[in-house]
């Protein structure tokens, strides 16, 4: 199968958060199993010297953003097996940041979008599914069925659109996007392109794609209530029967501690001791305490309200009364930077706190901390508990998301469970969860090298997700045809069941009864019968009933008696009197003889 990628960021090229991890983990393990997968992406600025030195032109052509015309370069290298195409235009990617800078992301992406779609004519590469990834690249669905449907060489190809975080959603005024992109007003209704007054890049994919995915399967049941929905639960609710969780993977070769060259000694489940070197190397390297006895915290996140930071704000002095010590990594919200160096400085030796992305201290982390916090207010997916776990750095985090997939909280009386966790989004839940981790650690040795060599064991890759996401492709390029002839059979089967209940349908064709009509005929002779037994319960009823219903049950005797005997009369006339009067009698006194031996 044909197949290819459209993201913002892949890597190892450019990454600034969790999105490149996952399309530079899962293209080459599709690659793996015999698929023809293709990534494409913007030539930024940031990516390496080193790669853009291995890149090739593969084509140039100019692409239409309403009245202007924008240069485009295609390059292209191999890594990993993997084909990647770069769009290179200076003017939109040559700049210092990735994305959100600037006032004109809607046209940088839109211009992405579309060069995406046109390149594929020029690389002539007709791929079966375009897999497109966060709000980038959601209007690559939107144009392709608004304005391309009506080419033939466009005409098959299908569309799956996954969602990484719907926070960010690429929202924009409706009249630059339409100055960028050359969509009528026709299209910005509450059912198409517009969101509450703005062009919705994000509702585009979720609109127009053929396929919908999220990154976790308890993420796609949570976006469609109205608390982490962003404003969108309702299209995702009314397309529910088109979104799938499918939870993410990493890349395990790359997250190896037996083999990773970035920390201080590699280890294994069944060697730990190079795990206690790490721990002392890297209080060294932060200048921590060096305290093998410790338990040793890290964070590695972007510093945020929706990463629980205002949780940790609100109990960071109960937190380091616990006993603990503190590695925080990462960059973001100047209060969150404020707040962990007041806490350097108040905690000396206890707290140290690095504002970069730093990728090798990243894994230097994973590898000596003891446990790893992540209280975050949601998580769609989450890599940062699985690489813990992979290291053997036992995950404290919220159950929301992937995290509530991945993590399983410790119970001591099935003793299953692979870390620690709280549902309530509060300060508190949190601090008692990581007392109760702080507590096993300290008192109970044995459950807790149970819990690091389970995490370590535990199966993270991208084969089982890959499967996954094979049968989503398999399901989405699927002839309608097939889809209708499968319909077709499976409604058909019931009936086939059923059949005996209508092969069981002779009994009503069992209508030959009508046919015994003569038999009805004869009935005017059976009437008396009816009428005789009426008397006697008449009588009996006499007895016990009032007088007005003795007098109305006799004059219906009577009534029916005397039309009994005209009926009798009237047939007694076709025949000569006396024949008639002796057979009649006959057939009377037969007739009553019958209804007695029958009664």
């Amino acid at each position: 199968m044909k197949l290819l990628f459209a993201a913002s960021e892949c890597v190892p090229f450019v990454k600034t958060g969790g999105l490149a991890d996952v399309v530079g983990a899962l293209s080459p393990v599709l690659k793996r199993r015999g698929e023809d997968v293709r990534v494409i992406l913007p030539l930024y600025s940031a990516i390496s010297e080193e790669y853009k030195a291995q890149m090739k032109l593969e084509c140039e052509f100019e692409v239409i953003l309403c009245w202007r015309r924008q240069y485009c370069g295609i390059r292209s290298l191999e890594y990993q097996g993997v084909t990647f195409y770069f769009v290179d235009n200076e003017y939109y990617f040559g700049r210092s940041y990735i994305y959100g800078l600037g006032g004109d992301e809607y046209e940088r992406f839109g211009y992405f979008s579309r060069a995406v779609i046109d390149a594929l004519k020029h690389l002539d590469f007709q791929p079966d599914v375009i897999h497109c990834h966060d709000w980038q690249t959601g209007m690559i669905p939107a144009l392709l069925k608004i304005q391309y449907s009506q080419y033939d060489f466009y005409q098959n190809i299908k569309t799956v659109y996954t969602i990484h975080n719907l926070q960010y959603q690429g929202i924009f005024p409706i009249k630059p996007v339409q100055d960028t992109l050359g969509l009528g007003d026709d299209l910005f209704t509450s059912d198409k392109l517009e969101c509450y007054g703005c062009a919705n890049y994000m509702k585009a994919g979720l609109v127009y794609a053929d396929e919908l995915t999220t990154v976790s399967p308890s993420y796609a049941e949570e976006i469609q209530t109205a608390f982490y929905g962003e404003r969108l639960d309702g299209l995702l609710r009314a397309r529910k029967d088109q979104l799938v969780g499918i939870l993410n993977g990493i890349d395990v070769d790359d997250y190896a501690p037996e083999k990773d060259p970035m920390i201080y000694q590699n280890f294994d489940p069944y060697h730990l001791g190079g795990k206690e070197v790490c721990k002392a190397e890297l209080q060294k390297e932060l200048g921590l305490d060096v305290a093998p006895d410790v338990p040793l915290v890290g964070i590695i996140s972007r510093l945020s309200n929706q990463k629980g930071f205002d949780l940790i704000e609100c109990v960071i002095r109960e937190l380091m009364s616990t006993g603990i010590q503190l590695a925080v990594l990462g960059v973001g919200e100047a209060k969150y930077t404020n707040l962990f160096s007041w806490a350097e400085s108040e905690y000396p030796g206890r707290i140290a706190a690095r504002f970069a992305m730093d990728h090798q201290l990243a894994h230097r982390i994973y590898a000596g901390s003891d446990m790893f916090l992540m209280p975050s207010q949601f998580e769609p997916c989450g890599l940062s508990q699985m690489i813990s776990l992979r290291y053997g750095s036992i995950p404290i985090v919220r159950e929301t998301g992937g995290l509530r997939d991945t993590v399983l909280s410790y119970n001591k009386f099935t003793d299953a469970g692979n870390g620690f966790t709280f549902f309530n989004y509060n300060a508190h839940d949190m601090l008692y969860t990581v007392r109760r981790a702080v507590h096993y650690y300290m008192n109970n040795k044995e459950v807790w090298y149970k819990l690091i060599v389970r995490g370590m064991m535990g199966d993270y890759s991208w084969y089982t997700s890959a499967g996954k996401y094979m049968d989503l492709y398999e399901k989405v390029t699927r002839p309608a045809t097939d889809f209708s002839l499968n319909a077709s059979a499976e409604e058909a089967a019931p009936v086939e069941e059923a059949a005996p209940v209508e092969e069981a349908a002779p009994a009503e064709e069992a209508a030959p009864v009508e046919e015994a009509a003569p038999a009805a005929e004869a009935a005017p002779a059976e009437e008396p019968t009816p009428v005789k037994k009426a008397r006697k319960t008449t009588k009996k009823t006499d007895a016990a009933d009032d007088a007005a219903e003795k007098t109305t049950t006799r004059k219906t005797s009577r009534t029916k008696k005397a039309e009994t005997d005209k009926e009798n009369k009237k047939a007694a006339t076709t025949k000569p009197k006396k024949e008639v009067a002796v057979d009649g009698e006959k057939k009377t006194r037969t007739t009553r003889k019958t209804t007695k031996s029958a009664e």
